[in-house]
């Protein structure tokens, strides 16, 4: 389809569906979404690769193809963007969850050019035919497969960070920021040992999972002391998803520590409203129904906090006929639970009451040891904030004695005899006992990360491919409003919805531009 053709449908259309520019991106989605052809690799061939079950890979093949038609953003970034290659020649690693979803936003990549190697950010949220679909269709070498030990989790990270000539990527599409750290990490160590000879030492902390981080990177240096100095002088520029990501990297910009550009995908509205809040107004009430087949009408609902993800958390229990009570550190955040309808209460006045206990914080030690000793037999707890040490699992698993009831589904029972149902181990229960997020949702998260993606390449590219002159230094930056609004508009056609346009004398009135953008970026949706 010419750009002359979606030029012509915007014209005639003006005057009853909104700015030309929101119908043509909305009509270019819409109509013309498969059409750019894959440069594919040959990853089965070579072997580097690893997943659960490679004979999953048909049914992978065709829930990708499934998932295509329900993520209008990535099709038509594919479209518009798929012609020019703007990626190509580009190492590009990716630490995020490895779904269906993520696939098409893999393939999206790879649509625009680029060599791409993946890992999953979390060692249940591997759907295993999503993996095996992507290494059978050439578009990336996966290193990811459900229920991964914390030895095996990092180990992937550290080969989906390493080409087979032993080089780093280019640029970094991250979840959570273990990618990131790994490489920051990493460059700390090689330094103490260039100064003094002295290696990393696991047995330096309690920690498990930065245990395996010490170990990977000691096994690293002794092979070669300037592997990550390497890896980092290379990097241009990662794109980051989610709340905890994005923490890391201003408070090491904060401390002049970020050793490269980033961008935070996670406060784009269409990322932060859609993906956290409708995301997990979707998601969560599966997972908890998945895991445990329990009616939630009824039932006494315990949300700990009411950011993005915990308003959509709560919104979804109450659909269900929960009585849904909210814990907030926040007076704003309580104020509006308040006004929603929802009681705001102390975990700790409720905690013996309720029947499910789900945290959504991003902090750690909301659920300790001892609330889910005073909890009622079979209470249901979960996350679907970031990590898992918003529920104190170290100290839950030392005090009791854990019943396996599925995959990804534990009870554990203390002493007296009573017990708790855990989900997924405390991590993300949306990922690790469904399959998360829907396509349609991710499509805006997703497609911003491509849209970040390319914006990194663009500025190094206009500054001469010289980091120390291009607009993103190392520090975190947002993508620009427009961009935001660009990525609504594409989804707009999907789900049948037509904008108003404004007209001149409307568009003065209140000093925007007629095709946007039509918020200040102080504006909170």
């Amino acid at each position: 389809m010419s750009d002359t053709f979606l030029a012509a449908i915007a014209v005639r259309t003006r005057d009853m569906d909104g700015p030309p520019i929101a119908h043509t991106i909305a009509m270019r989605a819409a109509i013309a979404p498969f059409t750019v052809r894959i440069k594919k690799k040959s990853v089965m061939e070579s072997g580097d690769y690893k997943v659960s079950d490679i004979s999953l890979a048909d049914f992978g093949r065709k829930e990708l193809e499934l998932a295509e038609h329900e993520m209008p953003g990535l099709m038509s970034a594919r479209q518009e963007y798929g012609p020019g290659q703007p990626l190509a020649g580009i190492q590009l690693m990716g630490s995020l969850h490895m779904t269906i979803q993520t696939g098409v936003l893999i393939e999206t990549l790879a649509a625009l050019g680029a060599d791409v190697r993946w890992c999953s950010c979390n060692i249940f949220s591997t759907q295993d035919h999503a993996a095996a679909g992507c290494v059978r269709g050439g578009t990336a070498n996966i290193f990811a497969w459900k229920g991964e030990t914390l030895e095996e989790y990092w180990w992937c990270t550290d080969k989906a960070l390493t080409w087979p000539d032993g080089s780093g990527p280019d640029q970094i599409v991250d979840d959570g920021g273990d990618a990131t750290l790994l490489l920051h990490e990493g460059k700390k160590f090689e330094i103490a040992f260039a100064k003094d000879g002295s290696l990393p030492d696991p047995a330096t902390t309690d920690n498990a999972e930065f245990k395996c981080v010490l170990a990977t990177i000691r096994d690293s240096i002794k092979k070669n002391p300037k592997r990550f100095h390497v890896m980092v002088d290379r990097m241009v520029g990662v794109s980051e998803e989610t709340t905890t990501g994005v923490h890391r990297l201003i408070t090491m910009a904060d401390k002049g520590e970020l050793l490269f550009p980033a961008i935070n995908v996670n406060d784009c509205v269409t990322k932060s409203k859609f993906d956290n809040v409708y995301g997990c107004r979707h998601s969560l009430p599966d997972s908890i129904m998945r895991a445990t087949d329990v009616m939630l009408s009824g039932k006494k609902v315990a949300i700990c906090g009411f950011g993005d993800v915990g308003k959509g958390s709560a919104q979804s229990m109450r659909a269900q006929a929960a009585i849904v009570y909210v814990t907030e550190i926040d007076p704003i955040c309580a104020l509006q639970a308040c006004m929603e309808g929802f009681q705001v209460a102390t975990l700790d006045d409720i905690v013996s009451d309720v029947d499910v206990i789900i945290t959504t914080t991003g902090n750690k030690d909301i659920i300790t040891v001892e609330h889910m000793a005073k909890m009622k037999n079979n209470a249901i707890v979960g996350n679907i904030g970031h990590f898992d040490n918003e529920i104190q699992m170290e100290a839950l698993e030392a005090a009791t004695t854990r019943m396996n009831i599925k995959p990804q589904c534990d009870k554990f029972i203390f002493p007296d005899g009573h017990g708790v149902i855990v989900l997924a181990e405390g991590r993300l229960c949306n990922l690790g006992c469904a399959t998360g997020h829907p396509s349609f949702v991710m499509s805006n998260s997703f497609t911003n990360q491509t849209l970040a993606q390319l914006e990194l390449r663009k500025a190094y590219l206009e500054a001469g491919s010289v980091k120390s002159k291009s607009k993103y230094q190392n520090k975190v930056y947002l993508l620009p409003k427009e961009l935001d609004e660009k990525v609504a508009a594409l989804h707009l056609g999907q789900i049948g919805a037509r904008l108003t346009r404004l007209s001149v004398e409307q568009a003065a009135y209140i000093g925007v531009k007629m095709n946007g953008p039509y918020k200040p970026s102080t504006y909170r949706y």
